[in-house]
């Protein structure tokens, strides 16, 4: 048995809001494959929900919920990775299914840069589920929804019920030619036979390559890292009002003074800036080692204190390159000069104006108004709304609401019973130029009851 047989094989599966990545997931979950499966998943937005519209079954799934997968959730799956690698005995795949957000070439990536991960894991394929009505609204201008396409190794045209046989030829034509390695299947509900998308070692590094030349140079949560020589005393970090009011950073013991010895900390960095930061503002202490700050930079001069009780070499990780900021490492005498520094490949950026609105409450809902609500919403601001999805409890309803919207498309079915007498509803909404209070508002008016 070679070492590709014995890693364990991953499959991706991504695509735009609402392609039909779930359904596809809980297609492969029920089907009688004989595979014991470890799932992934990832969403984009304030709230998770995802979770529950996943079949419930014997795998085990993973949820991720604070941000993108391919931005600073990395280091999350890093560390979920690592998790499984020890318990590799009771499954035999995994599948991360990516937010509809998603650049899938910095998942992919993790497993041709990361040694440790390259050791036990495989990247198996890259699915990508295209919503055959409405990723004409979106292909053009987003850049997420073009890379689904040209990293996949099979493109699912979903929903093909939704558009005409000539649309439909166009459309394979357009995802062709993004993509000719791709094998392309139109799908009607996600269904697709097993072994199309599953172990079939589709995964193509060269044609990786051809679609993003820096494929294997990774994006870091970072932009900057540098290694200090440093004797017992207090040193002080010292900044200046920058383009952003806050900036991340991480600090740790490094092994040497080395190139070798920065790169070592990399996943250990990486997995650091995907917890939560411990704000500090001017004046206070970097007290701990291995532990993400956040700095608050809204003052026009700031200095953080670093106290070092034993000398060696110390490793600096921040979020933003120090110029930005005019960031200085100082002690008494002056400033300090790294023994080494690197500049790393910032994370891509999403539009700005596409964002997510989440929503809990608790109590049951008005059918026949929140079914108004949304409609109203829909006919005014569908074209704005990319996803719409939520669990809720109706009134007289035993059992839970899942509701889900594509732009003008919505559908509700009932879900699993509810388990108690407080009743929890999750509402999320993922679009452009979202109103907030306006939705939020428009939600709690649909409330029949409290709780």
């Amino acid at each position: 048995m070679n070492n590709t047989q014995k890693r364990i094989p991953v499959t991706v599966i991504t695509g735009f809001l609402g392609s039909g990545k779930t359904t596809l997931l809980n297609r492969i979950l029920t089907e009688n494959h004989g595979k014991r499966i470890a799932v992934i998943e990832n969403e984009f937005g304030e709230i998770g929900i995802d979770h529950q519209l996943v079949i419930q079954s014997d795998e085990e799934i993973f949820e991720m919920n604070n941000g993108c997968i391919c931005c600073t959730v990395r280091g999350d799956l890093i560390r979920i990775l690592s998790k499984l690698r020890q318990r590799r005995d009771r499954f035999d795949s995994i599948i991360i299914e990516t937010t509809g957000l998603a650049d899938p070439a910095p998942v992919a990536q993790t497993f041709f840069v990361d040694e440790e991960i390259k050791k036990d894991f495989v990247l198996d394929a890259i699915v990508t589920v295209v919503d055959c009505k409405h990723i004409w609204q979106h292909i053009d201008d987003s850049d997420e929804a073009q890379k689904q396409v040209g990293f996949a190794d099979v493109v699912l045209l979903n929903k093909t019920d939704l558009i005409d046989s000539v649309q439909l030829d166009a459309l394979e034509k357009r995802v062709q030619n993004l993509n000719q390695g791709a094998k392309t299947y139109r799908t009607l509900n996600a269904q697709i036979e097993m072994d199309r998308i599953l172990n079939i070692g589709g995964f193509n590094l060269d044609r990786a390559m051809e679609v993003e030349p820096q494929f294997l140079e990774p994006e870091r949560p970072y932009e900057w890292s540098a290694i200090y020589q440093l004797k017992p005393g207090n040193y002080k970090i010292t900044t200046h009002k920058g383009p952003d009011l806050a900036m991340n950073l991480f600090f740790d013991q490094a092994p040497g003074s080395d190139l070798k010895s920065l790169k070592s900390l990399d996943q250990k960095a990486a997995q650091s800036f995907s917890t939560n930061p411990q704000s500090l503002s001017s004046g206070e202490s970097i007290s701990q080692l291995g532990h993400l700050y956040q700095l608050d930079l809204q003052r026009s001069n700031s200095e953080f204190i670093i106290p070092i009780s034993k000398e060696g070499f110390f490793a600096l990780f921040t979020e933003h390159h120090p110029e930005e900021f005019q960031m200085k490492f100082e002690k008494s005498e002056g400033t300090l000069d790294p023994l080494i520094s690197l500049t790393h490949k910032p994370n891509h950026q999403h539009d700005d104006e596409v964002s997510s609105v989440g929503i809990v409450t608790q109590g049951s809902f008005n059918g026949q108004r929140l079914n108004q609500f949304i409609t109203t919403l829909l006919s005014e601001k569908g074209v704005d709304i990319y996803r719409m999805k939520g669990v809720v409890s109706l009134i007289g309803e035993k059992n839970r609401i899942i509701f889900q919207g594509v732009h003008m498309l919505f559908e509700a079915q009932p879900g699993n019973p509810w388990e108690s007498d407080i009743r929890e509803n999750s509402i999320i909404f993922i679009g452009r130029n979202l109103d907030r209070k306006s939705l939020t508002e428009g939600i709690h008016s649909c409330l029949e009851t409290k709780l």
